[in-house]
């Protein structure tokens, strides 16, 4: 069959993304799906820093890749052996896990190593590509390529949830909230009165932040350079919301000596510095952010020993997608994850360039694309 998908030739785009339009919107050939796969109809898909450093070349993926890794999607057909049926609405995950290889089998399948080098490669988990252009083959993004009307993706990237979620907020439980209420629940492992600082209030970022505090840490202190985004931290129920450059002071006048846990989204080595110095001696701290993987990250080596401090990564909020999107989704029915209050609004895939402006001037936090 034939879909319309949002396609990246080339990276290290610059902006204006409007202008330059690094993104096109291209009739690509997609294959049936194989065995354990599926054929599914993107119903919201959102938009994430993820896509803008593969745009930008932060994050070098191969080209033609059809870009997209957060989406809601309706199950259209499927190939052998599939545990799902045609009509199940699905949350799209960016990292399928095969089950069966070490990380797996120790139950860690967000760091699964066939998941991790299919996505790598471009690929689905089952091997090879399902959508081509004129006979060449184009490339999975983190085995979704969401942004596009029709996707064939392995069945282990698909969690089944309800009909009755909207699709623009079941999209957001596929990424932003994944990772950041993941960072905190199973990542940090924040405890009920426990001091927690976000840097960084993008999607994930202020996903993190919901998730701290339905986790009962108090205090919450949030760092963002956006003023809109710090008043919307407040009124989702910040203690606090200060510039970068007020950090340092805010976090040691309210916590008196640092936090128990920081939490970096913001994907710099400078910053997860500044968030480790700002961390309490015996805290946590954890990063979720994407720098570009040239970039250092300095720290005193003796301060982990001497100030028994912990330093975390968290890939996909170290979650087990059938696991956790069920309870994120189970919380958010119960008014204590108000994921809806992350959307900035919808607009249609023809616009993905100039949504990609929004995004890397700070003026987004998720914007949801729908496609045509």
């Amino acid at each position: 069959m034939k879909t319309i998908a949002a396609v990246l030739d080339a990276s290290h785009a610059v902006q204006p993304f409007a202008e330059t339009r690094p993104l096109r919107l291209a009739e690509l050939d997609l294959a049936a799906p194989g065995p354990r796969e599926l054929l599914v109809r993107i119903e919201a898909a959102g938009l994430c820093h993820s896509d803008l450093s593969v745009v930008n070349g932060d994050r070098v993926r191969p080209v033609p890749m059809a870009l997209g890794h957060e989406a809601c999607a309706t199950v259209l057909a499927t190939g052998a052996d599939s545990r799902f049926a045609v009509g199940d609405r699905v949350v799209l995950a960016f990292l399928p896990a095969c089950g069966h290889c070490v990380q797996c089998v120790s139950g860690e399948g967000w760091l699964c190593a066939n998941g991790a080098a299919a996505n790598g490669r471009g690929e689905l988990l089952g091997g090879g590509r399902r959508l081509s252009e004129c006979g060449h083959p184009v490339h999975h993004h983190l085995g979704l390529s969401a942004f596009a009307g029709h996707a064939v993706i392995d069945e282990r990237s698909a969690v089944k949830i309800d009909s009755d979620v909207p699709a623009e907020i079941a999209a957001l439980f596929g990424c932003a909230v994944l990772t950041g209420v993941g960072a905190v629940f199973n990542s940090a492992v924040v405890r009920p009165g426990e001091s927690v600082a976000v840097w960084g209030l993008g999607g994930v970022g202020l996903a993190a932040l919901l998730g701290a505090i339905a986790a009962g840490a108090e205090p919450v202190i949030a760092i963002d350079p956006v003023p809109e985004k710090r008043a919307l931290a407040l009124e989702l129920g910040a203690r606090a919301a200060v510039h970068p450059d007020d950090a340092e002071v805010t976090i040691k006048a309210i916590t008196g000596t640092g936090t128990i846990v920081a939490i970096e989204s913001v994907g710099s080595g400078k910053v997860l510095a500044e968030a480790y110095r700002l961390t309490a001696r015996g805290g946590r701290t954890v990063t979720v952010g994407l720098p570009n993987p040239a970039e250092p990250l300095t720290i005193p080596a003796i301060s982990l020993v001497a100030d028994a401090k912990t330093l975390l990564g968290s890939y996909m909020g170290a979650a087990i997608p059938a696991r956790d999107v069920p309870r994120y989704i189970a919380l958010w029915r119960a008014g204590r994850l108000p994921v809806e209050r992350l959307l900035s609004g919808t607009r249609p895939m023809a616009e993905i360039n100039a949504a990609l402006d929004d995004l890397a001037s700070g003026a987004a936090i998720r914007q949801i694309l729908i496609p045509a």
